[in-house]
């Protein structure tokens, strides 16, 4: 069901949100990715949710809100620092880990003390959780381990059948999924990079830590995922991709040494590029991310992008790696996680 962000349809959100109080499903979208949304509080229909995605039951779900009361109501306690990092942060694509209430069902937090709980800023989301009055646990709405969704075409590629509804708002802002912050430990530490950078978490409470996983530098997961990104494969296209970061003046030397060796052993070959570097490929089939100066466009393409290649039906995808500063913490996150291979050039 189509929906207009600037003018939304109340009965359209009336009819998801029944949905949601009967115990079904509904896809929609929030600023970040589109979401797969149940009651937080029914654990049959939060059930459902990993049934449909076929999401490893180890793999706790964001609870997302409405109202900033409701994270009293859902974790057992909230730190002075989460209530700094809400004025300045919510609504909007940040997670806390907080220590849960009783209220919370095992299910949700894969039967951890602690609970994800963001507010997200976008209109259709945030009229869908107060229109329900419940909160909505929500994970991104595409099977396990694809590339997250940032369009409803993407939900329906991957979950048609598997949900009631589907929320079509049009594109995501961001692309990328939410930053997650746990603030049950000290200092705070990153477990998943996203739009609300290190630097922007630093800048409010000083010391922040970024957990080595969420960095995806090497292939290792954490023992237990206290928070979603943490283990299993993640945003992976179906085609093998392979990632070379480092010195930008030599990505692209290295990555048309490995475009003549696919092509040579008959691979389809796809290339996702940056703008600076986009004309230094001979290659059919390049994609472009969006200029290293706005580390912004990158982040929102690049979901979509890996699907435009899984589309075409390529073998390989090479792909540029960027700086991981900023959001381009995220962005290496998500490439790193998502590639088979990883080649490094220039000093490192």
């Amino acid at each position: 069901m189509k929906l207009d962000p600037q003018n939304i349809d109340q009965s359209v959100i009336k009819l998801a949100a029944d949905i949601i109080l009967q115990g079904g499903l509904v896809a929609f979208p929030t600023e970040t990715v589109y979401g797969l949304g149940a009651n937080a509080l029914d654990e049959r229909a939060v059930i459902k949710i990993f049934q449909a995605k076929r999401r490893p039951m180890d793999n706790p779900i964001i609870v997302h809100v409405a109202d900033i009361e409701d994270v009293w109501v859902l974790a057992e306690e909230v730190p002075p620092s989460a209530e700094l990092l809400m004025k300045r942060f919510w609504p909007g694509p940040l997670t806390f880990v907080l220590l849960r209430s009783e209220l919370v069902p095992d299910v949700v937090t894969a039967r951890l003390p602690s609970v994800c709980i963001r507010m997200p800023i976008h209109p259709v989301a945030s009229r869908l959780i107060s229109t329900a009055g419940v909160p909505i646990a929500a994970p991104s709405a595409n099977l396990a381990g694809r590339p997250s969704p940032t369009t409803a075409q993407h939900v329906i590629n991957d979950l048609w059948g598997e949900v009631d509804v589907i929320l079509d708002a049009g594109e995501t802002d961001y692309g990328l999924d939410s930053t997650i912050l746990d603030l049950t430990c000290k200092p705070p530490t990153i477990l998943r990079p996203g739009p609300i950078t290190l630097e922007e978490l630093r800048a409010v409470l000083g010391d922040v830590e970024v957990h080595p996983v969420a960095k995806a530098e090497l292939t290792v997961e954490a023992a237990v995922a206290k928070s979603p990104g943490m283990k299993h494969k993640h945003y992976a296209p179906r085609a093998q991709m392979t990632l070379v970061e480092g010195d930008v003046e030599q990505i692209p030397s290295k990555i048309n040494d490995l475009y003549s060796y696919y092509k040579g052993v008959e691979k389809s070959v796809g290339i996702l590029a940056t703008q600076e570097t986009c004309d230094k490929y001979e290659a059919e089939r390049v994609k472009v991310l969006g200029t290293r100066s706005n580390l912004k466009s990158i982040a929102k393409n690049l979901f979509k992008l890996l699907r435009e290649f899984d589309d075409e039906g390529v073998d390989i995808i090479l792909a540029e790696g960027v700086k991981p500063i900023g959001i381009g913490l995220a962005i290496m996150n998500r490439l790193r996680k998502a590639s088979s291979l990883i080649v490094r050039v220039g000093p490192h």
